[in-house]
C-alpha cells in the first residue's frame, strides 16, 4: 500500500493557490504627477489599481512644487507613471532617474499630443488630449495586468462615453459664441478657448505671468484698456496663482462689469475630470452670455 500524503499535497496546493490569488489581487501601483491624469487612471483602473497623485491640491500653485521622501517612495514602487511633460513638471524625469525600477512604464501626455517645451503646457484643456492619454493608460494597464485586461477596456469605453457631454457643451458654446473676444491672466484655459472658437487677447501678458516674470508696462496697460473699454466678453484667471497684478485686473474687470471665470490647473476635491471640465464650461457659457458693455 502506497503511503498516504494528502495532507502535504493539499497544503502545497493551498499555498500555491494562495500565492496565485495574492499575486493577482495586488493592485497595480500608479503614480500621476498631476491629479488630472490620476483621476483618469483611477476611472480606468477601478479596484485593480492604486493611484497616487503628486500634485492634488487646487489651492496650491503647482509651479511651487517641492519633492518629499514620500513621493520618492511612491515612484520607486510605481509600475506605471503618468506625467504631463512639455516642461510643466520638469522635476519628474529627474525623480524617475533617481528611483529606477525595471519594467516601469512611463506615459507622457506631451509626447502623445506632439507638444514640447515652449508650447502651452496645460494639455488637459485640449479636448483631444484625454482620449489619447486614456487609451494609452488602458493599454498599459492591460499589458501589466493581463488578468484584468477586459475590465480595463470596459472602463475605457465608459470613460470615453462620459466625455460626450463635454463635447456637446463645447459644440453648443462654439455655435453661440465663436469669434467672441476674451482675455486671461495666464494661458491655462488656452486650448479650450481655441476649441470654443474664442479670440484670445493679451497673449504676451499671459506668458509673462505663467513664466513668473514681470509683464511689460505696455502689456498691463493694454489689458486694462480692454477691460475698461469692454473689448473682451470674459476674463479668465488662474485661481491657483493670484499675484497682485492679477488681483488688480480681476477687480478691474468686476468694477467694469466684465464677467470673470476662475479656472484651475488641478481637479478640485470631490470632482472627476469630466465634472470639473463641465462645470468650467458651464461657467464660461454663463459668462459669455452676461453683460459685455
Amino acid at each position: 500500500m502506497r503511503p498516504r500524503r494528502p495532507h502535504f499535497f493539499s497544503l502545497f496546493l493551498a499555498l500555491t493557490a494562495f500565492g496565485t490569488i495574492t499575486a493577482h489581487a495586488a493592485p497595480l501601483r500608479i503614480v500621476a504627477a498631476e491629479n488630472v491624469y490620476g483621476d483618469v487612471a483611477r476611472q480606468i483602473g477601478g479596484p485593480d489599481v492604486e493611484v497616487a497623485s503628486v500634485l492634488n491640491n487646487p489651492d496650491q500653485d503647482p509651479h511651487l512644487f517641492e519633492t518629499s521622501p514620500a513621493v520618492l517612495r511612491q515612484l520607486a514602487d510605481a509600475q506605471v507613471v503618468i506625467y504631463n511633460g512639455a516642461d510643466y513638471d520638469p522635476w519628474m524625469p529627474k525623480l524617475l532617474a533617481a528611483t529606477p525600477r525595471p519594467g516601469r512604464v512611463t506615459i507622457v501626455a506631451a509626447e502623445l499630443t506632439g507638444k514640447r517645451t515652449g508650447d502651452n503646457p496645460h494639455l488637459w484643456y485640449d479636448p483631444a488630449t484625454m482620449p489619447a492619454v486614456a487609451r494609452v493608460i488602458a493599454d498599459a494597464f492591460a499589458k501589466a495586468d493581463p488578468a484584468h485586461a477586459a475590465d480595463y477596456r470596459t472602463r475605457l469605453t465608459t470613460f470615453l462615453a462620459a466625455l460626450k457631454p463635454l463635447d456637446d457643451k463645447i459644440d453648443v458654446i462654439r455655435k453661440k459664441f465663436s469669434g467672441a473676444p476674451v482675455t486671461a491672466s495666464e494661458p491655462v484655459f488656452g486650448y479650450m478657448a481655441s476649441a470654443l472658437g474664442l479670440v484670445m487677447r493679451n497673449d504676451r501678458f499671459q506668458i509673462a505671468i505663467m513664466n513668473d516674470t514681470e509683464p511689460a508696462a505696455r502689456d498691463v496697460a493694454a489689458f486694462e484698456r480692454d477691460l475698461k473699454a469692454h473689448r473682451v466678453r470674459v476674463m479668465f484667471f488662474n485661481a491657483q496663482a493670484l499675484d497682485k497684478i492679477v488681483q488688480h485686473l480681476v477687480a478691474l474687470a468686476r468694477e467694469n462689469k466684465v464677467p470673470v471665470v476662475g479656472v484651475t490647473e488641478l481637479v478640485p476635491p470631490g470632482q472627476s475630470f469630466q465634472s470639473w471640465m463641465l462645470n468650467e464650461l458651464s461657467e464660461t457659457e454663463k459668462a459669455l452670455a452676461g453683460p459685455s458693455s
